[in-house]
């Protein structure tokens, strides 16, 4: 029989139940008695874990979701060592990404999305090599944080940034009282300064400055 393999693709050639060969792209010629063929597609595809609602380290209940690019790199193992691989990777990728979560609380992770797919990753690369796999890509796409979390999480980043601004306020208000004591420090030990201040001022223009002179005291003697 002729076999037409396209590059996508293997090709498992077993002659009474036992494995003969793999036959790769191109066209073949085979004897067809007491041979079977199975074909195996060699190109990537994606698994998707749904989302999977789990307990962080702190105790809250998160729903989380990931997806994984995976290829067939053994066809025959793929084919031989269990019954339904795609469903053992599956398995494998959902019990990893449970023990991930449960071993950090919620802001870790959050914040740490990017290391959390790595060590996935790298924790279902066993598994994926037993059956014939590997995982080429993997990324938590999903973290879905229940209504009520989120309306907390709001509440604290609000009262975080109005603590923040009235910090910066009181520094500034600091800041402006250190600067006219410092001011009237060193009028008080040079008083020509606040007269060269005034001239800056009525040179610069824009300002109004307003001078007044005191009346001299002048004594008149008493006539008899």
């Amino acid at each position: 029989m002729r076999i037409v393999v396209q590059e996508w693709e293997r090709v498992l050639v077993h002659r009474d139940g036992r494995f003969e060969r793999e036959l790769g792209p191109g066209r073949h010629q085979l004897g067809r008695w007491r041979r079977r063929v199975v074909r195996v597609a060699v190109r990537p595809r994606l698994v998707v874990v749904p989302l999977q609602e789990v307990l962080t380290a702190d105790g809250l209940p998160v729903k989380v979701s990931l997806t994984a690019t995976v290829r067939v790199t053994s066809p025959r193992t793929w084919h031989e060592a269990v019954d339904d691989p795609d469903a053992f990777l599956h398995t494998a990728l959902q019990l990893a990404l449970r023990e991930e979560v449960v071993s950090r609380t919620l802001d870790q992770l959050l914040a740490e999305r990017a290391e959390l797919s790595a060590r996935l990753r790298t924790a279902v690369a066993s598994a994926a090599a037993e059956v014939g796999l590997a995982v080429e890509r993997l990324a938590v796409r999903d973290v879905v944080v229940p209504p009520e979390l989120r309306h907390a999480a709001a509440e604290v980043a609000t009262a975080r940034a109005l603590g923040l601004a009235s910090l910066e306020r009181a520094r500034s208000e600091v800041a402006a009282t250190r600067a006219l004591a410092n001011a009237a420090k060193l009028v008080d030990a040079q008083p020509g300064l606040l007269q060269l201040r005034t001239l800056q001022a009525v040179e610069a223009g824009g300002a109004t400055v307003v001078l007044t002179s005191q009346p001299s005291a002048t004594s008149a003697a008493a006539t008899p």
